[in-house]
């Protein structure tokens, strides 16, 4: 539509602004001529745009190219001279310098219009290569949380098992309700808030289960009424909180494991402390494993500007803070 507006304007240009007993003229050109001449260039814009420039403008034809270009202008020049030795000889001298020139202006204008559309089209092929590149990465960062937590969540249930824990079927059950959240859930682009919490829930409570009163657990949530209208990345939290049973359970004395959530006015507020053992996680800050390092990736590439992750250790107190602007 915008190509069609402005080849309009230049084509019935001397109609719009000149009158009949004047030929429509402006200036020297009489307004047939300016119309025909336009026809002209609206052929040479057209013709190099979608056609010379794009084909044979590379190694092998630039050669082709600049000869086609010399016929082009040489042909439209002869063309407005035939036009106006039949229409207009008597004004042969004052057009004859308005031939060339803006011919050579129309094919100007169509090479820079030919190199902004081949920019535009190189960084719309730029954009969906990394969409592609972002896909396929977090396809692969999410194959890289189910099998870690299932693998966990099956050490669980073996310990259960051995202890003859009444609770062994009620955990199977929580693993089942896991099992659908991660097939039919994690898929998704993104899940409510709410999901990912009774994800968080379930999980805290098999291993609850598993460590029964060895580890003082605690979860504390603060949601408000619209919570499930939020949106986040399925299993996006899951890291910070395997990574606390990880290293906070085990020979430490008096191990404890509190897990803070808030979410206000649309931002989240994650907080995970556990002890430690100092001498056996030492550089655990710096290289936190693969679940730790994990989710760094998926927060740079899905909340790029909207996230801030801390991670802190204070003699034996691990402390990982996430502050998460929600979709």
């Amino acid at each position: 539509m915008l190509h069609a507006l402005v080849w309009s304007i230049v084509l019935f240009f001397p109609y719009l602004v000149s009158d009949a007993g004047n030929q429509y003229k402006l200036g020297p050109l009489p307004g047939f001529y300016f119309t025909f001449s336009g026809v002209v260039h609206m052929i040479i814009f057209y013709l190099n745009a979608l056609l010379l420039y794009p084909k044979l403008l590379n190694r092998y034809y630039w050669w082709l190219y600049v000869i086609s270009v010399i016929g082009l202008l040489l042909g439209s020049y002869w063309l407005k001279f035939l036009l106006v030795i039949w229409w207009f000889p008597g004004d042969l001298q004052e057009i004859k310098s308005h031939m060339l020139f803006p011919s050579l202006v129309a094919f100007i204008v169509s090479v820079f219009y030919s190199i902004a559309v081949e920019r535009i089209n190189a960084e719309k092929l730029q954009k969906e290569k990394e969409a592609m590149q972002l896909g396929m990465e977090l396809k692969f960062l999410r194959s890289q949380v189910s099998p870690h937590f299932l693998f966990n969540i099956l050490t669980n249930l073996v310990s259960l098992a051995r202890k003859k824990s009444d609770h062994l079927e009620s955990s199977l059950l929580k693993l089942s309700g896991l099992m659908r959240y991660m097939l039919y859930e994690t898929g998704k682009k993104n899940i409510s808030l709410l999901q990912e919490v009774e994800y968080l829930d379930s999980y805290i409570s098999l291993q609850k289960l598993r460590l029964e009163q060895d580890v003082e657990i605690a979860f504390n949530r603060e949601l408000p009424t619209g919570a499930s209208n939020y949106a986040i990345e399925p299993m996006l939290l899951i890291p910070f909180v395997e990574n606390a049973f990880k290293h906070g359970t085990g020979y430490l004395d008096g191990p404890v494991i509190d897990i803070n959530l808030a979410a206000r006015d649309g931002v989240l507020v994650f907080e995970v402390k556990n002890k430690f053992d100092c001498e056996e996680n030492t550089g655990n800050e710096g290289s936190p494993g693969i679940g730790l390092s994990n989710v760094r990736s998926r927060l740079s590439l899905l909340y790029p500007g909207r996230h801030d992750l801390v991670i802190h250790s204070d003699k034996n107190l691990f402390t990982i803070r996430l502050t998460l602007k929600l979709l």
